[in-house]
Order: C-alpha cells, then structure tokens, then sequence
C-alpha cells in the first residue's frame, strides 16, 4: 500500500537520464500524482529549494555545505567506480592543467573536480565558465568538465585528449563511493511518509528498468546498450553505510576548500 501524503509537495526533479529511476514511480507507478514534479538541471533545483519554490529537490551534495537540508535517507545518485557522465576531457596531463572550462549545471561535480585536480595531481587552476561544447570549451581553456547527458554524447575511446572519469578518479583516490546527489528538502517537508514514497519510486525504477531503457533511448536519442549499461553498470541509486561515508569526506574537502578561499 501507497504512504498517505498529507498535502501535494512541489519536488524538483532532474532532466538528466541518470534520474529516471528515481522518479519513475513518480510518473508512471503508485506514486503517480503525489507530488508536482518540475525538471530542472541540479544546480536550479538546489536554487528552487532555497527560494522556497520548491518544497524538496533532488541536491547536488555540494549544496549540503551551504543550505540547511533534510535528507531523504536511503536513495540518491552515486557511484562505485567510473561514473560515465562526468568527465575531464584535458589537452595535457591533469597536474599541468591551469585553465579548466566548465559546465555549472552542477555545483557537486564542479567541486568534485577541484578537490581531484588540487588534492590527487596538485594542479592548481582558474575556471571559466562555458556551455558543454567540448571543442568550444578546449580552444578557451587547457581542460574541459562535461556532465550529464552532455558527457554521455562522448566517446572518450576516440578523443585525441586525456580524458578523466571523475568517479573512477574518486573512488581511486578515497576508496570510497561518490554520491553526487540526494533527495532532500527544507525542514518540516520530509516526513517518513514522503521518505517511503520516494523510495518507492526508485524500487518502481528498478523494477521497470527495461522500460526505463525503451522511453529515454528513444527520447534522449540514445542506444539502448548505452542507457541500459549507464543505469546499471555505472550509475548506483541506492545509498547505504558506504556510500554516506564517501559523502561526508567529499563534504569535508569540499568544506575546506570554501574555508580557505575565504582566508
């Protein structure tokens, strides 16, 4: 049976393929018509939540460092290896990069670049922002970070670049998972209510994943081998012990960076 959600909460969804899981119980399950869903890209969501537009949001982690939240335990998007969809695509080796193009669409990859390059390869560097064109972003800068479906678009085998899978580089560097989002929002909004029907959802998406694989290939003009292989193989939207581990020590470098840029 279906928890009892006491009034229609405003969640703020992700348009990027490696959501779909989650919000398929959402969208076409039991959980169908509980919430109003609104699909935006990480960062807006994280933005919605804060203004109060939205009542819980699917977070980038980095946004635990600056906003007040209430997780929703037991569900998000991480990895335990190679990620696929948040590369650093570079013109020379990682420790002499000092220019870095970036896609901002997601505040937690951003930094998750930052604390590889300073802490693993001891690269320090200036950022610039730009719109996820891997050739655009390499003629302005010496590297390039490209996420999400974007990323997917890659085939880093046939690039002339180095090319960094950023969850790979993580999990090598920590030995620990890497959780680039959570369900969360603001305080009063996270009952154990709406905690079971979200992970709900996410059951319903795994039970569904063949139909997950049919609808986004077709949308996203993807091949079917690559959306299933992303959403098993490369992508983890169950969260335990491990993978709040790996999220705390990323809050904690992530922390300290911010520390001491305000020094």
């Amino acid at each position: 049976m279906s928890p009892t959600i006491p009034s229609k909460l405003r969640v703020c969804a992700v348009s990027f393929l490696n959501t779909s899981p989650l919000v398929w119980g959402m969208l076409h399950g039991a959980q169908r018509g509980m919430f109003e869903l609104d699909f935006r890209i990480p960062a807006e969501c994280a933005d919605q939540v804060a203004a109060g537009a939205s009542d819980i949001g699917i977070i980038p982690s980095f946004e635990l460092t600056r906003q007040d939240l209430e997780i929703i335990p037991g569900t998000g998007i991480a990895c335990h290896g190679a990620v696929r969809s948040i590369l650093l695509v570079s013109s020379r080796p990682a420790a002499e990069i000092r220019t870095l193009a970036v896609d901002s669409s997601s505040r937690t990859s951003v930094q998750l670049a930052r604390v590889i390059l300073e802490r693993k390869y001891g690269a320090g560097y200036r950022a610039v922002p730009h719109a996820p064109d891997l050739e655009a972003m390499l003629r302005i800068a010496d590297a390039a970070l490209v996420i999400g479906d974007p990323a997917l678009r890659i085939d880093p085998a046939r690039l002339p670049y180095y090319v960094y899978d950023l969850g790979a580089e993580w999990v090598e560097m920590t030995g620990l998972p890497m959780v680039f989002a959570v369900w969360a929002g603001r305080r009063g909004a996270v009952t154990p209510q709406v905690g079971e029907a979200f992970r709900d959802s996410c059951r319903y998406g795994k039970a569904h994943l063949e139909q997950i694989v049919s609808v986004e290939s077709a949308r996203r003009d993807f091949p079917p081998a690559l959306v299933r292989e992303y959403l098993t193989r490369h992508i983890v939207h169950e969260l335990g012990t491990r993978e709040y581990e790996g999220m705390q020590l990323f809050l904690t470098y992530a922390r300290s960076h911010r520390a001491a840029s305000l020094i």
